[in-house]
């Protein structure tokens, strides 16, 4: 019998898994189970909802085997800093408060003002939110201080699916970097934050222990194994963050940019060394090779398309084409894309701006300010990262479900100036976390199994010349109407 490792993708709306080949990496199987939609700005799901997506995906991914195979690792990439509780039972405490619930907004406005920009860059490496799990707790603190009470462990949602296949209380430094109580820099948790914004108590207890990064978390449980419907004793690797899943999943090199477009939109790239940035607008948080893996954050990306091609009654892919088939001119609509606040910039509050609209507006101008807001977002980050030194010159590579549209795309290599690719890894994190696994199943880097399994080159999309000629400029004007915390 052939042997396979499954990589897992947790995301906001759905629970992915993939089994590939563990010597090869051939794709063999696929699965996927959807989760609860959510309304931001309270946005939350309860765990046990991805643990019965993971055993559907699960079990649908071995039924699509083409001949049996025994599953000997797996590995878990899930949504960031979403803030799971369990008690002394192991049972959950209440529904996870996820990375888009902007509820704890005031919390993060009071964790800046009380130790400033500067401290919380240098000493933690990113800037309180409220995306991140401190304010979330805060948040908690403040409004079900019982919950509070009752909490044993702390989780992200990647460390509660480990700790439901092997038991085991662990996590990994790229998802413990996007807590807010973590250094990056250290590796060490800093539970007196913790003690200072969310309350007294031995919080050092509730923490998982940091794995490295070709350290196992466990083995699958007999419990596990039953329903998920694979082997117990199959070793577990530390998984991690999706992002920081999906950069081993393309290949992501040094002077690599990868643009991300799901639910939130993320530009990531590589680097030796930590980020730190006091705007906030970089998340200095470390990678899954023992390295960084400087990122933006923003929280409008794919959902923007979603409601302007409802707008139009069209579906995307025609979306796409009408976007593409725009008239570019100099004074064309603008969108500052913050349909539901913004993380990067800083603007939670923020509400969408369209701006340049004239009589003759038409939908394919539409559709091209839909697309160019999005993007426009991920350029700023762009910029920002290679402001802080980190190298560039690199590929320009579009994962996640916005890839594949080719409007996308086109704007993303019309902004860059560079060719803009997509890869063979279009389930990009759940692919990372198969290369995780089967690393500590040969006993090899994550870094050396990434590159032995580099996904080789789909498609690629030329910049066309002038596209982007006066548009940053009135994107970044129409971006600050709201910086000074005006909404409109």
């Amino acid at each position: 019998m052939s042997a396979v490792v499954m990589g897992v993708d947790s995301s906001t709306q759905s629970c992915t898994v993939e089994l590939r080949d563990v010597d090869s990496g051939v794709l063999r199987a696929q699965g996927r189970a959807a989760h609860p939609r959510t309304s931001p700005p309270v946005s939350e799901q309860h765990p046990d909802r991805w643990w019965a997506a993971l055993a559907e995906a699960s079990r649908q991914a071995l039924a699509a085997l083409d001949a049996p195979a025994e599953v000997v690792g797996v590995s878990v990439g899930a949504q960031c800093h979403g803030m799971v509780l369990t008690d002394a039972a192991g049972e959950v405490v209440r529904p996870a408060k996820l990375w888009n619930d902007t509820t704890s907004a005031p919390q993060a406005r009071s964790m800046l003002d009380s130790r400033g920009a500067a401290w919380w860059a240098n000493q933690v490496g990113l800037l309180p939110s409220a995306a991140i799990t401190i304010t979330k707790l805060a948040w908690l603190a403040e409004h079900e201080s019982s919950s509070i009470a009752r909490a044993h462990r702390l989780h992200v949602p990647h460390d509660w699916l480990t700790f439901r296949l092997t038991g085991e209380h662990v996590t990994d430094r790229s998802d413990a970097s996007g807590t807010g109580y973590y250094s990056s820099d250290t590796g060490r948790w800093r539970p007196d934050l913790l003690e200072e914004f969310v309350g007294e108590r031995d919080w050092a207890a509730t923490l998982p222990h940091v794995l490295q990064p070709e350290e196992a978390a466990g083995r699958v449980t007999e419990e596990a194994a039953a329903a998920l419907g694979i082997p117990a004793g199959a070793v577990v690797a530390p998984g991690g963050g999706d992002q920081h899943l999906a950069a081993q999943g393309v290949g992501l090199r040094p002077g690599d940019r990868a643009y991300s477009l799901g639910t939130s939109g993320v530009v990531i790239a590589h680097s030796g060394g930590p980020v730190h940035d006091v705007s906030g607008e970089i998340d200095g948080v470390a990678d899954v090779t023992g390295h960084w893996l400087p990122l933006v954050c923003t929280l409008n990306a794919t959902k923007v398309t979603d409601t302007v091609a409802s707008l139009l009654a069209v579906d995307h892919a025609t979306l796409g084409e009408l976007a593409l088939a725009a008239p570019v001119t100099p004074h064309r609509p603008v969108l500052a894309a913050f349909l539901d606040g913004e993380r990067s910039p800083r603007l939670p509050h923020a509400r969408g701006m369209l701006a340049g609209l004239t009589g003759d507006l038409t939908r394919e101008q539409l559709a091209l300010a839909a697309v160019e807001g999005v993007v426009l977002g991920l350029w700023r980050g762009a910029r920002r990262i290679a402001d802080f030194g980190v190298p560039g010159g690199g590929r320009s590579i579009v994962l996640g479900g916005g890839a594949r549209s080719a409007a996308y795309r086109q704007v993303i290599a019309d902004l860059s100036g560079t060719d803009t690719i997509t890869v063979d890894a279009p389930e990009a994190t759940a692919r990372g976390a198969a290369v995780q696994a089967a690393a500590l199943v040969h006993g090899e880097t994550v870094a050396d199994m990434t590159r032995r399994w580099e996904p080789g080159t789909v498609t690629t999309d030329h910049p066309r010349d002038d596209r982007a000629a006066g548009l940053v400029e009135r994107y970044e004007r129409l971006a600050s109407l709201q910086a000074d915390g005006t909404t409109f």
